[in-house]
Formats: structure tokens, C-alpha cells, sequence
């Protein structure tokens, strides 16, 4: 089982881990900080460095699965294809040390805290949901327009105030009494543990809270300037909205 550390300190760029597995699939560690894909968040890429120097070049992150496909409790480091010598030098038992590439891990970090303004500013249940390091979109289930200044200048206004964002939690049971914590239509909340991981935007005035598992900043301060690119009607009853930096 790989220990996540990402999901109590978003802010750690690297840490020291054993290598519990090297598969076709990926190279499996007992801890990361490294985020495998999922809620619609990109997984992470870096480097594992060996003992000797020599760096592994990950390009992307999955949860890892079994047999049947059903997910494991590890996660894959995915090496690029260019890898082989660096690979050569990797066995089970390595000592290696963790790192992600940081400012692509930051600009995810952002997108994802400005989609939960987004879920602020149109309170809409969404039914898809995309965060890259270059774009993010959510697809929210209603059949009104929306207006892409109206949208800007509000997720604007919510990043100047500067609201706090906290991660906490609640119990399954919690959550089953309140489902309207859930904004998503497409992706479950995280759970096997009997508690649930939130994101909280906002200390007195609650902007937003809902149950996440993704990875993000700790102020809304620092999303900086984040446009909406786009907004496009996908179906009769879907407006996606696109999101950029500035």
C-alpha cells in the first residue's frame, strides 16, 4: 500500500521512499508525493533519483490495479519511454528519493481550487471535469446560459479576497446525511476508510465545500489571474466552461 503523503501536504515537492515493486505497469513505492490521476485531475510527473544520481524520468502517475482491473492501494510511477539505462539501475529495495516536477504540479494546484469557485459561482450540479497543467474545464448540468466576463470577473473577485483553503474531513456516515456536499454527477467522492476528505474555501464566509481527493492551493490568493476561455453548450441540457491563465 503506497502511503500518499500529497493528501495531507500538497506543498511537498519530494520525499525519500523504498521501491516495493518495478512492473511493466510502473514502479511502485511505499510512499509518494507523487498524485496518480483521478477526479479529473492530470497525474503527476518528476523524477526518481537512485542512490547514485542517476534520475528516473516519470511522465505520468496512475492508480495502480490488479488482475481483474478492480484498483489497488499502490501507485504506479510511469517512466517515459526514454528510460531504459536510468531503469537498469532500479531494483526492488532501492532507497530513492521522490520529486515532482513542481511548477507543473502548481499550475494543477491552481486550476483545481478555481474549479471549486466555479462551483461558487454557479451552483449547478457538474457532470464532467477536466485539470491539465495548461487548461482546466468543468461541464455543469443545466440548460441556462452562462456569460464568460460575468464568470471572470466573479472567479477575480475570489481570488483577491484572499479566502483560506482547508482540507478536513467527515465520517461516510456524515456524508450519506448531507449528499448535497457531492457536486459531481460523474466522479464518486474518495471512500473505503470511513471518512471522507474535503476541501473548504473560506474561514467565516463558506465559499465551497465539498469532498475532494485532488491537490490544491492554500489561499485562493495565489490562483492569480485564471480566465474562462471558453463556454460552449455540449447538449441540450450541458454548458462547459473553460478555464486559462491570464
Amino acid at each position: 500500500m503506497t502511503q500518499d503523503l500529497f493528501r495531507a501536504d500538497a506543498y511537498q515537492v519530494e520525499c525519500t521512499a523504498t521501491v516495493t515493486a518495478v512492473t511493466e505497469a510502473g514502479i511502485v513505492l511505499d510512499r509518494t508525493v507523487f498524485y496518480p490521476l483521478g477526479g479529473g485531475q492530470a497525474g503527476d510527473s518528476g523524477w526518481l533519483v537512485l542512490a547514485d544520481g542517476t534520475e528516473v524520468a516519470i511522465a505520468d502517475t496512475r492508480k495502480a490495479k490488479d488482475e481483474t482491473g478492480a484498483f489497488t492501494h499502490d501507485i504506479w510511477h510511469q517512466p517515459a519511454p526514454d528510460q531504459a539505462e536510468a531503469l537498469s539501475k532500479l531494483k526492488q529495495g532501492d532507497t530513492v528519493t521522490a520529486r515532482i516536477d513542481w511548477a507543473r504540479r502548481h499550475r494543477l494546484m491552481r486550476f483545481h481550487t478555481t474549479t471549486h469557485l466555479l462551483c461558487h459561482l454557479v451552483p449547478q450540479l457538474v457532470n464532467g471535469c477536466s485539470i491539465t497543467p495548461d487548461y482546466a474545464r468543468l461541464d455543469f448540468n443545466m440548460t441556462d446560459a452562462l456569460d464568460k466576463d460575468a464568470l471572470t470577473a466573479g472567479i477575480a473577485a475570489l481570488v483577491a479576497a484572499a479566502h483560506p483553503v482547508t482540507v478536513g474531513q467527515i465520517t461516510d456516515a456524515e456524508l450519506d446525511a448531507n449528499p448535497a456536499l457531492v457536486k459531481s454527477m460523474s466522479v464518486s467522492p474518495p471512500r473505503g476508510s470511513g471518512v471522507v476528505r474535503t476541501i473548504r474555501i473560506g474561514n467565516t464566509e463558506q465559499i465551497d465545500l465539498q469532498p475532494c481527493g485532488g491537490t490544491h492551493v492554500a489561499n485562493t490568493a495565489e490562483i492569480g489571474a485564471v480566465v474562462v476561455t471558453k463556454i460552449e453548450k455540449k447538449s441540450a441540457t450541458t454548458r462547459r466552461v473553460v478555464l486559462g491563465f491570464a
